[in-house]
């Protein structure tokens, strides 16, 4: 039996309003070559909340395809991907416990209810 994995990443977003509608407005339509990417690197679902200026990301990959140097090492060598990353990094902040040159920071869980 495959079980898949969860992800759980926290980032921020710029204080501002209209880069944050224009963060949103992006991602009501990806690019199709951003969603290829992911689907290709492993990536089953993702799905992204966000509250004031603090954003939570849950990715669900499947083990077998997904890692994450395979992910980086993909998406810098895929065009697109450039493009879109720097596009979104306009928009995007680091949390105050991001480590330098990351973006998304993993979580940890603290709780689950069976």
């Amino acid at each position: 039996m495959n079980v898949n994995t969860r992800y759980a990443l926290a980032l921020d977003l710029v204080d501002d309003e209209a880069k944050i509608a224009a963060y949103e407005k992006a991602h009501e339509s990806i690019w199709p070559e951003v969603r290829e990417h992911l689907l290709a690197q492993g990536v089953l679902g993702m799905e992204i909340y966000r509250l004031g200026t603090r954003m939570f990301m849950v990715m669900e990959v499947d083990p077998n395809v997904y890692s994450e140097a395979g992910m980086a090492h993909a998406s810098l060598n895929n065009e697109a991907i450039v493009r879109w990353e720097t596009l979104m990094w306009t928009f995007q902040a680091p949390t105050p416990w991001t480590p330098e040159g990351q973006k998304w920071v993993p979580m940890r869980r603290i709780f689950q209810l069976r």
